[in-house]
């Protein structure tokens, strides 16, 4: 059931050094959903499918177990994607990184302290002139379908402008439908995107500022 918010409660700031454990495990709970769903999604390509049974019927040559040979390439290929997925220079030190060169991240607060939402924001790390990157947008799951993810993305918007970008890329996961519906409802268009195994995982999305 979507929560009914009074809109004059809800603050967007930045992020405050005893908030940094919150917003990681904030974080951290999106990952996972979103890692299991795109894990499911990427196993269950007709592709994907086919190049396991590949391997494990060699596999069965080689070794004496039939289990280790079915679940050995399955469990390999979670495993890589996981490291995949994870690969991030920010997660390490959120307040840090985002704290240097021309980077930020906001958290959305409802209340006064209850911090529901975060999203963050770095020059674009090709170099694309006067272009940004919307990173880290994130809301907690009581929170979500009601604004929140919203009001966090004009927001991001507005800082992006008014340091003199000019347009705003992301990355989203395919599986990731409701953030998905946010963006291409707010203007943003696929762009391009990040292959997997043949297979399209990350979307990027821009849009001009």
């Amino acid at each position: 059931m979507m929560p009914m918010l009074d809109p004059s409660q809800l603050a967007i700031r930045e992020m405050q050094e005893d908030e940094e454990q919150m917003v990681l495990e904030l974080l951290k709970d999106g990952f996972k959903d979103t890692e299991n769903r795109l894990i499911l999604y990427v196993l269950t390509r007709p592709v994907v499918l086919l190049l396991l049974a590949v391997v494990s019927s060699g596999l069965r040559f080689l070794l004496n177990s039939f289990v280790a040979a079915l679940l050995g390439p399955v469990l390999l290929t979670i495993l890589a994607l996981k490291l995949l997925l994870r690969r991030s220079p920010d997660l390490g030190g959120l307040g840090a990184y985002y704290r240097s060169g021309q980077r930020g991240l906001w958290v959305a607060v409802y209340g006064g302290d209850d911090v529901c939402g975060c999203v963050a924001l770095q020059p674009h790390p090709q170099g694309a002139t006067r272009t940004a990157e919307l990173r880290r947008l994130a809301v907690s799951r009581w929170y979500r379908r009601s604004g929140v993810g919203r009001r966090l993305l004009a927001f991001l918007e507005a800082q992006a402008r008014a340091q003199g970008y000019e347009r705003m890329v992301l990355y989203a996961a395919v599986v990731t439908k409701a953030a998905i519906g946010l963006f291409e409802s707010s203007g943003y268009r696929p762009t391009g995107g990040r292959r997997w195994l043949g297979y399209t995982i990350l979307q990027e999305f821009s849009k001009e500022l």
